[in-house]
């Protein structure tokens, strides 16, 4: 095997996670801090990818096709958030409806087309696969950007109310926070920071498909939990966030191990829901393994001291 081209194929994983990563921070809002097991995701992916393919073909500035692929993403996120408080349909359910309608949603934004192509030779394009130092620079500054933002909201008094409804919601409303508006906002926001990651990824792809965001949820939740599993539970919200991308950029730098060693890309989904599985499955074998491990010790002791 040639390590050279493993090697070569890292800078771009990098660039991959990074993006995947500011769409894992708006997983890791609904998922880890709003409490909400959000499957909108894999539909607002595609819905900020599809505005900003759609707006950059029709002359639009790159940059600020990727505000209106935030607003998209804010959009579906608002939809599920109302399916949920006002019509009382389970959050699950609500994402799950959702996601489905974006999808005929997202056929008419890109004009019945399934794909839409921006290419790096007609678009002057913020980030394109054929220039990875770029993409990498662009990215960073996305992924920075989106985590001081969100440290900063998470730290007003609006933004304690969304983690109090998060941790605790029949104390948050003990306390007359409105826990529908709280939920309506964060979805709002995750799925805006989503959308915005699928206008970048477009941009570095050069296309928009009406497939992209499938299975995006799974990579946003390996993201979530690889990160947590590497780092470890860290106090400093700004770190987890950060610790969030990182396992982003974990996630696309163990796929292109594995496609180096000769993996069928067919088997990528596979692999990937492998992979989930066994990352949320460690915190909980690892308790039991140390719970069991202070037990035997413990009659143990009891033993020597009879």
């Amino acid at each position: 095997m040639n390590i050279i081209a493993l090697l070569n194929s890292l800078p771009g994983a990098a660039a991959q996670g990074l993006i995947w990563g500011v769409m894992a921070i708006g997983v890791y809002i609904s998922y880890k801090i709003l409490d909400f097991a959000d499957l909108t995701v894999d539909g607002s992916f595609c819905t900020g990818g599809a505005v900003a393919a759609v707006l950059i073909a029709s002359g639009m500035n790159p940059l600020l096709a990727l505000v209106f692929a935030l607003i998209a993403g804010m959009a579906a996120g608002l939809i599920t958030g109302l399916l949920h408080t006002v019509f009382g349909i389970p959050g699950i359910l609500s994402g799950i409806l959702t996601q489905l309608a974006l999808y005929s949603i997202n056929m008419h934004i890109m004009h019945g087309k399934s794909n839409v192509t921006i290419s790096r030779t007609q678009f002057d394009l913020l980030l394109t696969s054929a220039s990875i130092g770029r993409a990498l620079i662009v990215a960073g500054i996305a992924v920075l950007a989106t985590v001081g933002i969100l440290y900063w909201f998470f730290g007003t008094s609006l933004g304690a109310t969304i983690r109090a409804t998060g941790s605790n919601e029949r104390m948050s409303r003990a306390q007359g926070i409105n826990t529908n508006y709280t939920k309506v906002l964060g979805l709002v926001i995750s799925n805006g920071f989503v959308g915005l990651a699928g206008g970048i990824l477009a941009q570095y792809q050069g296309n928009s498909d009406i497939n992209m965001g499938r299975g995006a949820i799974v990579i946003g939740l390996a993201a979530v939990i690889i990160g947590e599993v590497v780092l470890g539970r860290v106090s400093n919200f700004a770190l987890r966030l950060g610790a969030t991308v990182f396992g982003a950029v974990v996630y696309y730098a163990v796929l292109a191990f594995v496609l180096w060693l000769g993996l069928n890309s067919m088997d990528l989904k596979l692999f990937s829901a492998v992979t989930v599985a066994i990352f949320l499955a460690f915190p909980y074998l690892k308790g039991k393994y140390l719970k069991k491990k202070k037990t035997a010790v413990k009659e143990e002791q009891h033993a020597s001291a009879q």
